[in-house]
């Protein structure tokens, strides 16, 4: 539930809402994700949060970066770190948490409620600080599709609930061919989700 007069703060886990997404088989339309969550309350402040591979030449993530930033977006990036497993298999690092943390709880005496995009359990003493605060905190992840995206606990904490599957008319991109830029990141996030640690 949201009020009008609400000042409202977004953290999008930039990561964990590309793999719920891709678990329900759309895709974010981020100026819809916006324009619908303004129409919500006050939005101060929307943060996005992911790692970038910055060995390679041109990161596919790049373009979506740029478009965000450019769109209203204050993006927090950070190299992702690369290394072998036991196996000699590549992996990739690079959990955004502290930085998300670390800025809700810098801004938590500024709002009135927060947006948490992830269903990652790790964010669960981050929720019940903020509610400590008097912040309210609404996650949005997904229980559907094959995995479900949210811990219990986590789900359970939060003031409100609201599952990503029921906002894809709202924030879903019309189905329409993908340009380069977007199919090039969608494959970075792919990678790096299949080479991320369980």
């Amino acid at each position: 539930m949201f009020y009008k007069d609400e000042r409202l703060a977004l953290f999008i886990d930039g990561m964990n809402l590309y793999l719920a997404s891709k678990t329900l088989g759309f895709d974010i339309d981020y100026k819809l994700l916006r324009h619908e969550l303004s129409r919500r309350g006050k939005l101060m402040r929307v943060m996005y949060y992911t790692a970038i591979l910055e060995k390679e030449d041109f990161s596919p993530i790049r373009p979506l970066i740029d478009w965000l930033s450019y769109n209203g977006y204050n993006m927090v990036t950070k190299a992702a770190k690369e290394y072998s497993d036991g196996e000699g298999r590549r992996k990739i690092k690079g959990n955004m948490e502290i930085e998300l943390t670390v800025d809700a709880m810098q801004l938590a005496s500024r709002i009135d409620h927060a947006v948490l995009f992830s269903g990652d359990g790790d964010y669960l003493p981050l929720v019940a600080s903020l509610q400590r605060q008097g912040v309210r905190v609404s996650v949005v992840s997904t229980t559907r599709g094959q995995h479900p995206m949210i811990g219990d606990e986590l789900r359970r904490q939060a003031d409100n609930f609201i599952e990503l599957d029921d906002l894809r008319d709202v924030i879903g991109r019309p189905g329409r061919e993908q340009s380069s830029e977007s199919y090039d990141a969608k494959r970075q996030h792919s990678r790096q989700a299949q080479e991320l640690p369980a």
